[in-house]
């Protein structure tokens, strides 16, 4: 079978780079990039993006090799009909990794046709890190990186206000471009960059937040060889997601001229506010995703389809969105049930195999995310703990211990995280273990012991989980908490 490469597929002629695309990941490859595939085949729209590698491993050697083309499998279940659609996604003309060649990374401040930025780093990657400086090639951050290439395209212009860019980030924080803009203006206090960048940077630029929404399994590598059979090529990135999509993006008509989503058959929302659509969406399928991971992993499980059919993890996670989650929601609970039931549908989908240790990456800065204000928002409205999802907590802090019954977990979060979990789980004393883990304000934004009866709550748990397993130990601790 020949390799994937633009001559082998008669797609040599590449287009200009308008994007620049902090990601590579199975996500932004089966979201943006076929977004944007879409809208250059119906509009003169002509975009080519160029891929920044964020961090120090990851794609773009693999990219490079395919000269930026893979494959994107779409399957899912549309009125009661199965659908698949196969597409090459061809519009990645270059991937840069900025570790191996800074330089090349900052030439892209000079591209002409540049006009937006790209996003998606998880919920970790917008952040400050007051260690980065100027003069590393590159600095550890995202939002460092961003604000030297940003810096290069004001010096590398004069300051030209035409070349500002529109950024649009599609990290699943609350107020995204907002919180990235106030990093990126910190840096550049940080790093005396100068009044006149500031005000380039603030008058010349657009930073739009956004919402992303479609289940994204990545590399079907269970089922690769069914995959494969179905192209006449061989693809060493395949990516499988679901055939839902939904993007919506603040902004007001100069976004809606410069992105004619509209022209397409895509569901991108331009709108003056997003945040129902947040609110209804992080809270209810990113809630219940992370949620489920960790009890649903120690029980046994491996994808979310399997975890939303079994008897036991089913209901669990069924009476955390539909009991505790939804209760929480300021919103019609006819449309949120009604939302929730699709959710489901799209968990149970059986065409995308969703590996839940796929969904564990940084899984304390997604549940501080997307399921701790449920949680708040419960105990305030309640005066009491929600039973689930208080117990979705304690199997995400024993998930963080790294191993079970003998086997290693696939916990996957940054280094001084995985040390901490090691110094808290050195304690045989649950109590002691879940003060130390709910005081940490960095893990939550507050010292979660100040709650009332919920480090008793969380230790009891955990002995439950540690001395009878995830299902007896979930009985046991219910008629108690």
């Amino acid at each position: 079978m020949k390799k994937l490469n633009r001559k082998n597929v008669g797609l040599e002629t590449k287009l200009p780079i308008k994007i620049v695309q902090f990601g590579e990941g199975n996500f932004l490859r089966a979201f943006v990039g076929y977004a944007f595939q879409e809208l250059n085949k119906v509009t003169d729209f002509n975009a080519g993006i160029a891929v920044v590698q964020p961090i120090d491993k990851g794609l773009v050697t693999m990219l490079n090799d395919q000269d930026g083309l893979y494959t994107l499998f779409m399957k899912g279940v549309k009125k009661g009909e199965e659908i698949q659609n196969i597409e090459l996604i061809s519009n990645i003309v270059k991937a840069v990794d900025p570790y191996a060649n800074f330089n090349d990374y900052l030439s892209l401040a000079k591209e002409e046709s540049l006009e937006f930025i790209i996003s998606n780093t998880t919920e970790a990657g917008i952040a400050y890190v007051d260690s980065d400086t100027p003069t590393m090639q590159p600095p550890s951050s995202f939002p460092a990186k961003l604000t030297l290439l940003l810096h290069e395209r004001f010096k590398y212009f004069n300051g030209d206000a035409n070349k500002g860019l529109t950024i649009i980030p599609c990290e699943l924080i609350n107020h995204n471009a907002e919180t990235l803009k106030d990093i990126i203006l910190k840096y550049v206090l940080d790093w005396n960059l100068g009044n006149d960048f500031k005000t380039w940077l603030l008058e010349s630029n657009a930073f739009h937040s956004t919402l992303v929404d479609r289940i994204v399994p990545g590399y079907p590598k269970d089922e690769i060889e069914n995959y494969n059979s179905q192209l006449n090529y061989q693809d060493n990135l395949i990516v499988a997601a679901e055939a839902f999509f939904l993007w919506v993006i603040e902004g007001g008509s100069d976004l809606k001229a410069k992105l004619p989503f509209n022209k397409t058959d895509l569901d991108v929302k331009i709108v003056d506010d997003m945040q129902p659509y947040r609110t209804r969406k992080v809270r209810i399928l990113n809630g219940a995703h992370t949620a489920m991971v960790p009890f649903s992993i120690l029980y046994g499980n491996k994808t979310v389809k399997q975890s939303v059919d079994n008897a036991f993890t089913g209901e669990l996670i069924n009476k955390a969105v539909f009991n505790e989650i939804i209760d929480t929601l300021d919103m019609d609970k006819a449309e949120l049930h009604s939302f929730a039931d699709e959710v489901f549908d799209r968990f149970r989908n059986p065409f995308i195999i969703h590996n839940l240790s796929s969904i564990a990456l940084n899984s304390i800065s997604k549940f501080r995310v997307r399921v701790l204000p449920s949680l708040l928002e419960y105990v305030k409205i309640h005066k009491k703990l929600p039973t689930n999802l208080t117990f979705a907590l304690a199997a995400l802090i024993r998930f963080y211990k790294g191993t079970w019954n003998g086997e290693i977990l696939p916990v996957q979060d940054s280094e001084d995280i995985v040390a901490t979990f090691a110094e808290i789980w050195k304690s045989n004393d649950y109590l002691e273990i879940a003060k130390n883990t709910l005081s940490n304000k960095d893990y939550w934004g507050e010292d979660l012991t100040k709650i009332d009866s919920f480090k008793e709550a969380v230790a009891l748990a955990l002995k439950e989980i540690d001395t009878n397993g995830i299902e007896a130990g979930y009985n046991n601790y219910s008629k108690k908490f």
